[in-house]
């Protein structure tokens, strides 16, 4: 954290993140990389459960440092956070306060959650009509499923990707981070962006809804029109790109794998001419990518030979002079052990409240002018709630019998 930090391309935009876990929260630490102040509202621990912590349960996840999570550093940076009992009308009446002055609000609860607390875009929209509400669920606000509870990893399955991964007659596999609700986020991001540019010109806000399952089908190519036009079923291909030849992961004499992407014309004759076969690059069937996915397992075959003598760096020693697309298949060791994410300042450091240093990753996208940064560490829970409860007009002698009847933490 450095006092030093630029405010950002969104300094001045308020958010209040209802949000909790991954989807709703990562579009929220996007906004607050780039300047936002979000507010973050989080739940007391519960009474009826000793030794209950309380606030988002991602606090909790993974591996802990002190009691809380490191990756909570990464998802709340830059976040303010607020203890309310959203089942208290109290602290619902709090919330529309907060609304009432805000420029974006965030949720991903089940649809109806925010409605049966009177906190739905009727009520909060007729408050701000400037308000622009984002929703994320699993299946959307509409439609048949809207009412099933959805996570990331069914949203994965029903979008197709599920069915993609893994090895052909193998049991489909996941991802092995949180990619559907990633994507769902993202894709909740730009409608943010969307909505804040008509309401440059229109003055009003609007809801948002994104679905987890919508936003991962939307990133899954031609799946769908090839089964319209074909009746193609894709199914899962391992490290091999379907269509696209050569292109795979190569085992190599050090028991590494090199990912190969030779698929281009004339990489392919560069390829095959650094692994010593210039009659494949010379065959005019190998001239073009349709030519080779027909041959594709001789071609494999030939690349995993030359590859199985090598070391992983020999192969992209020789790949990087013959300028062929190539990557190892990087651990977290490798990754920050690396100039070039360092070179691009996507390994950086926060300070802890024990003065050990935590590294994390850096701000995506790069902007020349006004980049993202991080002025303030992840919050602990309840943090800014008397800051924020002044700023909505509550006097310490009101905050504090809220506190008392534990409408807010």
């Amino acid at each position: 954290m450095t006092a030093a930090a630029p405010a950002g391309p969104l300094a001045g935009l308020k958010v209040v993140e209802l949000g909790q876990l991954i989807a709703g929260p990562f579009a929220a630490k996007t906004l607050a990389d780039f300047g936002a102040d979000v507010i973050k509202i989080e739940a007391p621990p519960d009474p009826n459960r000793p030794g209950a912590v309380g606030g988002d349960p991602l606090r909790q996840w993974r591996l802990l440092k002190d009691g809380t999570s490191v990756w909570w550093q990464v998802q709340s940076r830059n976040k303010r956070s607020v203890v309310l009992d959203l089942r208290q009308a109290e602290a619902q009446q709090i919330v529309r306060k907060l609304a009432q002055d805000a420029d974006v609000l965030i949720e991903n609860f089940r649809p109806g959650a925010m409605e049966g607390w009177g906190l739905g875009p009727d009520e909060l929209l007729k408050l701000n009509p400037r308000l622009v509400m984002l929703r994320i669920s699993g299946y959307g606000q509409t439609g048949p499923y809207r009412d099933r509870p959805g996570f990331g990893v069914v949203a994965e399955a029903m979008s197709g990707l599920r069915h993609l991964t893994g090895e052909p007659g193998r049991v489909p596999v996941r991802v092995g981070v949180s990619i559907g609700d990633t994507l769902a986020a993202l894709h909740g991001v730009i409608g943010i962006l969307l909505a804040l540019q008509h309401r440059q010109t229109s003055g009003k806000g609007q809801v948002v809804d994104v679905a987890l399952y919508e936003a991962v089908f939307n990133c899954m190519e031609s799946l769908l029109p090839e089964y319209s036009a074909f009746g193609a079923v894709r199914g899962p291909a391992g490290s091999a790109l379907p269509g696209i030849a050569p292109s795979n992961a190569y085992r190599c004499k050090d028991k590494g794998y090199a990912l190969i992407a030779g698929n281009g014309d004339s990489i392919f004759k560069r390829l095959m001419t650094v692994m010593g076969r210039a009659d494949l690059a010379a065959d005019p069937a190998l001239a073009d990518n349709a030519g080779r996915v027909a041959r594709v397992q001789e071609i494999d075959a030939a690349i995993g030979q030359w590859t199985a003598g090598l070391t992983v760096e020999e192969v992209l020693a020789a790949l990087e002079g013959a300028e062929v697309p190539a990557g190892k298949i990087y651990t977290v060791a490798d990754i920050a052990a690396d100039p070039h994410y360092a070179a691009r300042g996507m390994l950086q450091t926060v300070q802890m409240d024990d003065g050990t240093e935590l590294a994390v990753p850096g701000f995506v996208p790069k902007l020349s002018a006004t980049p993202g940064s991080q002025r303030r560490n992840a919050p602990a829970l309840g943090q800014d709630t008397d800051a924020v409860l002044r700023e909505v007009g509550l006097t310490e002698a009101q905050i504090a019998a809220l506190r008392e009847r534990r409408v807010v933490g």
